[in-house]
């Protein structure tokens, strides 16, 4: 009878103090994913940021494949978030600050179909959202066209294991190569005024 009633006062106690998380995904595309995922993992309420491949129609892409051939997929992010914590606005007001909207050839030194900007959206709400703060930005930068795609989400696939966490396993690599693309100091030039 002991441990019946204990279990039952287990169950309560797990069931009435266990913080249930309001998780969600959202899904962005900003040129090379490596810096993406690193500015992405360090916002609050981000829980994961997977680097990936989205946007086009080919099954399973290689790297090489979004790459170099004609698979229609953009590097891309899948950010996993606690909404409870951070909204999508909020995530999509730190992507356009971590993007340049007016490159149309690419991303910084990255040039190409598959390092243009993506704002992916799962539902009417998020596409709304994504056109109010295009206007706002064109607003802002009257003489500037923001560039950056708005498409449906469809389907996200994985990158190889050696992209993922790249900045993390590759620090000075990384770095380097951050640096020698003029990432910050372009996105200083554009976000700074």
């Amino acid at each position: 009878m002991k441990k019946i009633f204990f279990c039952i006062l287990l169950i309560f106690f797990t069931s009435k103090f266990s913080i249930a998380k309001n998780i969600n995904e959202a899904y962005f595309a900003g040129g090379c994913f490596w810096c993406m995922e690193e500015f992405f993992e360090k916002v609050e309420g981000v829980e994961k940021v997977i680097s990936g491949y989205s946007g086009g129609k080919t099954k399973n892409p290689t790297y090489k494949e979004v790459t170099y051939g004609n698979t229609g997929h953009f590097e891309a992010i899948k950010i996993v978030y606690d909404q409870d914590v951070i909204n999508y606005k909020k995530l999509l007001d730190l992507y356009w600050k971590n993007i340049d909207p007016f490159d149309s050839a690419g991303q910084f030194c990255d040039k190409g179909l598959s390092y243009r900007s993506v704002a992916f959206y799962k539902n009417q709400n998020e596409k709304n959202e994504i056109r109010n703060s295009i206007e706002n930005i064109e607003k802002k930068f009257k003489k500037k066209r923001v560039v950056t795609f708005i498409k449906k989400f469809e389907k996200f696939y994985e990158a190889e294991d050696y992209h993922q966490d790249y900045y993390h396993k590759n620090f000075v690599n990384y770095l380097l190569y951050k640096k020698a693309c003029g990432r910050e100091k372009t996105l200083k030039n554009i976000w700074s005024n």
